[in-house]
């Protein structure tokens, strides 16, 4: 587990350090501003969306990492950040059966600040598209699609991702 941990680590590294460095990145609408160090968060789980063939690794800050390693997430405390790296898939060259990431799609974070986002449930929404890190949206109002696409979840405190349950010795 801790090899496959620190491989999708060194590919987040390598895949977003370049990207970052190589110009500086706009914060999104609403005044959120990238995440520095994302690269380095541990990893909350990962999905693979069948309906756009895309595949992607959530990530988390200490305090998101923090809760729901306790399973403390309905609801996600205040200051917990979720991040969620995408790409498109592949077929690994050297395994055709299993699925590798191919093309950077968008990185994507959750802010939970239940003062400042009161309006929008406690949660503050940023992308950044392509390999450029664009900010999505033209206004603050690009927020509201964000809320419309988490509705499904809102009992799950309006967060789609199932942290995954790791193995731990005893």
């Amino acid at each position: 587990m801790k090899l496959k941990r620190s491989l999708i680590t060194g590919m987040l590294f390598a895949l977003t350090a370049t990207w970052a460095t190589a110009h500086a990145i706009e914060p999104a609408p609403n005044g959120i501003a990238f995440p520095e160090g994302y690269q380095d968060w541990r990893v909350i789980s990962v999905s693979h969306r069948t309906d756009n063939h895309t595949m992607r690794v959530i990530l988390g800050n200490d305090i998101a990492i923090a809760a729901s390693r306790n399973n403390q997430t309905l609801p996600w405390p205040d200051g917990t950040i979720l991040g969620k790296v995408v790409w498109k898939e592949k077929a690994e060259q050297s395994w055709p059966t299993a699925i590798a990431p191919d093309k950077f799609v968008h990185a994507e974070f959750m802010v939970k600040d239940s003062k400042k986002w009161a309006k929008q449930d406690g949660w503050g929404y940023a992308r950044w598209v392509g390999e450029e890190l664009k900010p999505f949206g033209e206004n603050t109002d690009f927020a509201q699609q964000c809320i419309a696409c988490h509705t499904p979840v809102k009992n799950n405190d309006w967060v789609f991702t199932t942290p995954a349950k790791l193995a731990f010795p005893e």
